[in-house]
């Protein structure tokens, strides 16, 4: 990226929730000036609804001041950006009153929990980017340089025809049927269970390697703890623990998604396998800084899998960091998304995932519940009539 476009113009960023993802992004927007090219960037304001911690917060994460009203931040003229790291059914809301308040918009993955919601959300976007203002959903996973390098490989044709895919998130930390209840366990406020939190990042990540676009599945949802403890007693968990689905994309591949947040023993494993008829690619989040590469074109004498430790300044966003051999974590990921963001608002460009995209997956989500409610045996994706130029 060629910086700045306007050298005058530093970004005055407001965010929008503290917890999880807030702690995660507050430490990308901290460092993202130190090691990439971007434009100057000011934490302005944390808005939560607790004073008291989320005060608390700003002063810890670097924030300059903080906020219980996100309304009131949005008519700010010195907030240029707001990144919203709030729960999914906040996410409509607080997107499109920001969008047409000139705001460009980062928002957590899912984009929404409704495809209703998507919608709504993806069409403010488009009248916003007529503007010139700038939104993207937080996909953070298209950010790891070894996910990066293998769609790379996919496109030269490393791989060749690209057959079909088997991508799995499993998590343990729902397991034990006495952790208690929260608001990612209830459907008004987080949309869906392990579909919406950790599937769609699979199915980003499906879509984003191939470079193709789910139109079918066939789902399955299952909930094995029925009840949580609640500060009142036992609560009812209305959303899933696991999901299963097998999908079909407009090129031909097939390809399945598997997660879970019961699955006892796997912390934070995304396991991705890609087959083509001239290769094939393996990757494991908990190994974030190695690819696994077979070229079949390799005599079978010597034909395997080779590990390729992506480190290297060569390798996608590596450039910025350590000396080669030295290995990134997982809050990298979250630092090169912004950096990317604030890319795309320097140069006037669309980012990617944009919202259009983000659609995308909320419509293979709902197509997956869909399946699962109905117990049908195949359900077309909803295909978003929305388009965008460059998304």
């Amino acid at each position: 990226m060629s910086y700045p476009n306007n050298p005058s113009k530093t970004f005055g960023v407001a965010m929008i929730g503290y917890a999880f993802m807030g702690k995660a992004h507050s430490n990308a927007w901290r460092n993202v000036g130190s090691f990439f090219d971007v434009p100057p960037v000011e934490m302005k304001v944390l808005v939560g609804r607790d004073a008291g911690q989320v005060a608390t917060a700003a002063a810890k994460y670097g924030w300059t001041e903080s906020a219980t009203d996100w309304r009131s931040v949005l008519d700010r003229d010195d907030i240029d950006i707001v990144d919203i790291c709030a729960p999914g059914w906040m996410h409509a809301e607080i997107a499109i009153a920001a969008l047409e308040a000139g705001k460009h918009v980062l928002v957590e993955k899912p984009l929404a929990n409704t495809l209703a919601e998507a919608e709504a959300m993806t069409a403010t976007a488009q009248a916003a980017r007529t503007r010139g203002v700038q939104s993207m959903v937080g996909f953070n996973y298209r950010r790891v340089p070894a996910l990066a390098l293998a769609r790379e490989l996919i496109a030269e044709g490393r791989l060749g025809t690209v057959r079909h895919v088997r991508a799995a998130y499993l998590q343990d930390w729902l397991a034990d049927p006495e952790v208690p209840m929260t608001w990612r366990l209830r459907k008004e406020t987080a949309g869906s269970g392990a579909l919406g939190d950790i599937a769609s990042h699979a199915i980003d990540q499906i879509q984003h390697l191939t470079a193709q676009t789910i139109t079918e599945v066939t789902g399955t949802l299952r909930n094995f703890v029925t009840q949580r403890p609640g500060p009142n007693g036992p609560e009812e968990v209305s959303v899933d623990d696991a999901v299963w689905a097998t999908l079909g994309l407009t090129g031909g591949i097939s390809a399945s998604v598997e997660a879970s947040r019961v699955a006892t023993g796997q912390k934070n494993s995304l396991r991705i396998e890609m087959y083509g008829s001239k290769g094939s690619l393996t990757f494991d989040l908990e190994n974030l800084n190695e690819l696994m590469f077979l070229d079949a074109s390799d005599s079978i004498r010597k034909q395997g899998f080779r590990r390729i430790l992506v480190n290297e300044p060569e390798h996608p966003y590596l450039e910025a960091w350590w000396p080669q051999g030295h290995i990134i974590g997982w809050e990298h990921t979250f630092t090169h998304e912004i950096r990317d963001f604030l890319a795309a608002i320097d140069n006037n460009e669309s980012p990617s995932p944009s919202f259009e995209e983000g659609l995308q997956v909320q419509s293979v989500l709902a197509a997956v519940e869909e399946s699962a409610n109905n117990k049908s045996v195949l359900t077309n994706v909803r295909q978003a009539a929305l388009t965008t130029e460059g998304a």
